[in-house]
């Protein structure tokens, strides 16, 4: 079996992989510590089958890391490892496709079991929604938002990350090594997809899946606050 693991915290990768041993001992395990490696590895490996990614990483916003990774090579099942366990940011994550939920305050024996529950074909979600109503796919505005962001090409998906990030055409062309004309381009196609007549639009659509508006907008945001992910316990 072939897993890779999309973490930048080290301690936690190494976390990550002694689950991954518990499942699969002679495993081959690739790691990447952002979206855009891990999409390299993806592209350089022979078949995966499974990726285990945390939702904060460097250079993304809310929802936006799954979304890319999804779009690009939506076949390979992806298990999101997060110290966010509110509903609103769950519910976005199965709207995405996901095929579980793991938190990152789950011991090594729990992930590895949720890992196992996932490659039997099953769907995983945090043990706080087991045994009641589990979080329900997005729906609304939420989820038609989703939808036109399937829409997007992987490349105009980076490009909203980076006019998220408050990035300038000739920043944008830049980091892309692409022309100035050609980031005019996907803006143009961007806003034409999410159907606004702006940047500036476009940036407010997308907070509607950040981290911070999801959990606003929950009834339980002012009682389950995300901490700082700590390490899995053994």
């Amino acid at each position: 079996m072939r897993f890779l693991i999309v973490e930048d915290h080290p301690l936690f990768r190494e976390a990550l992989e002694g689950a991954l041993r518990m499942v699969a001992p002679a495993a081959d395990i690739v790691q990447a510590t952002s979206i855009d490696g891990a999409l390299e590895q993806i592209a350089a490996s022979t078949e995966l089958d499974l990726i285990l990614l945390d939702l904060s990483m460097p250079g993304t916003t809310g929802l936006s890391g799954i979304i890319r990774i999804r779009k690009a090579f939506p076949k390979i099942p992806v298990v999101i490892v997060s110290g966010h366990q509110d509903r609103q940011i769950v519910s976005g994550a199965l709207s995405l496709g996901v095929s579980g939920y793991i938190p990152k305050s789950s011991s090594k024996q729990e992930l590895a079991q949720s890992i196992g529950e996932v490659l039997r074909g099953s769907v995983c979600v945090p043990a706080a929604y087991r045994g009641r109503a589990r979080p329900q796919r997005a729906s609304g505005p939420a989820q038609d938002l989703l939808k036109r962001l399937h829409e997007l090409t992987p490349q105009q998906l980076r490009v909203l990350e980076m006019l998220q990030r408050g990035l300038q055409n000739k920043q944008i062309a830049y980091e892309l090594t692409i022309s100035e004309t050609t980031v005019k381009v996907h803006v143009s196609e961007i806003l034409r997809k999410l159907n606004v007549l702006s940047r500036t639009k476009a940036i407010v659509e997308m907070s509607r899946i950040d981290f911070a508006t999801l959990a606003a907008e929950s009834p339980t945001a002012h009682r389950e606050r995300a901490q700082p992910d700590p390490p899995a316990r053994d």
